[in-house]
């Protein structure tokens, strides 16, 4: 009967509607989403990139207390965006990052020598500390790609961040410092884990020791950054290009080949091709696989659904 009918087509058509109401829920919590240190912009309403900004220019934009709780949530709501494919972390000012806020930093120490028992004020700055820690670790957790476009100032925690990034670009005015060792600490947000594998043991040591300032120049000498650009237009608009090339790729292909080169990272050569075998024994065929030669033999874009 047509009432029949009509309740099929309704209760086939239902799990759809749940799913539009569900990306569009999740792209406007991203869009409305404000935030008191970071700013997450999209340039363009047609382009998968998304900007994740620094948003304290007035402190040359020095990572609060607040940047720590609101950068992995940041981060997760990004990677949880079907429309998000490419990220970019950038500066708002005249820098990028002139590392921890001093203030925040006097707070963790006054809050960790506040009570009579030692070993629970060790135990409560640990927890800080690998909390700080788990804030810059979410850039490498996110399945998206994570692009650093620095300039001017890249100082201490700064580093710490472009560090976990996936891929870093400068300006000709860049210049970095791994100054933690000026203000009496060791580097413990993850710089002295994650930079030797990028610039080597021995040029890690000898930053990290002497805390002099290095050039985007030299950065880009050592391997810290893929490329120097010109200006802050042009690294904007270069690396905003980069992006743009990336989001255009299999976002399947694109973050297997983030999270298997992690993996490979810590372990073996032949552990990491056992990892890859497994990993495309569930992946290799896909949709976007069929999409890509496809469109090689019709000589045309390929359109990959998003993720």
């Amino acid at each position: 009967s047509f009432q029949t009918f009509t309740i099929i087509s309704i209760s086939s058509i239902v799990p759809y509607l749940i799913k539009l109401i569900i990306i569009n829920s999740i792209s406007k919590l991203v869009a409305m989403e404000s935030y008191k240190t970071l700013e997450i912009v999209r340039k363009n309403t047609d382009s998968s990139v998304f900007h994740l900004i620094l948003n304290r220019p007035s402190h040359l934009n020095a990572l609060s207390l607040d940047s720590f709780i609101e950068l992995p949530k940041a981060l997760s709501s990004l990677d949880q965006n079907p429309d998000v494919s490419v990220i970019i972390i950038s500066g708002a000012g005249k820098h990028f990052c002139s590392g921890i806020d001093l203030t925040s930093l006097s707070s963790i120490s006054a809050q960790s020598s506040s009570g009579n028992d030692r070993a629970r004020s060790s135990e409560l700055l640990r927890r800080k500390i690998k909390s700080m820690q788990a804030a810059i670790t979410a850039i490498e957790i996110c399945r998206k790609p994570v692009i650093a476009a620095v300039h001017g100032a890249c100082i201490g925690g700064g580093v710490d961040l472009v560090t976990a990034c996936d891929i870093r670009y400068c300006s000709e005015d860049a210049f970095f410092s791994i100054k933690e060792v000026d203000l009496a600490i060791v580097a413990d947000l993850g710089t002295l884990q994650r930079l030797p594998s990028i610039v080597g043991y021995a040029n890690a040591m000898e930053l990290a020791l002497t805390a002099r300032r290095f050039s985007g120049g030299e950065a880009k000498e050592l391997g810290l950054v893929s490329r120097v650009f010109g200006s802050k237009s042009e690294l904007d608009n270069g690396v905003t290009m980069i992006a743009e090339g990336i989001a255009a790729k299999s976002p399947l292909a694109v973050t297997g080949t983030k999270a298997v080169l992690l993996r490979s990272r810590e372990v073996s050569v032949e552990q990491g091709l056992d990892y890859v075998a497994t990993w495309n024994s569930a992946m290799l065929i896909s949709d976007d696989l069929n999409e890509a030669v496809s469109a090689q033999m019709m000589k045309r874009k390929p359109r990959f659904a998003k993720l």
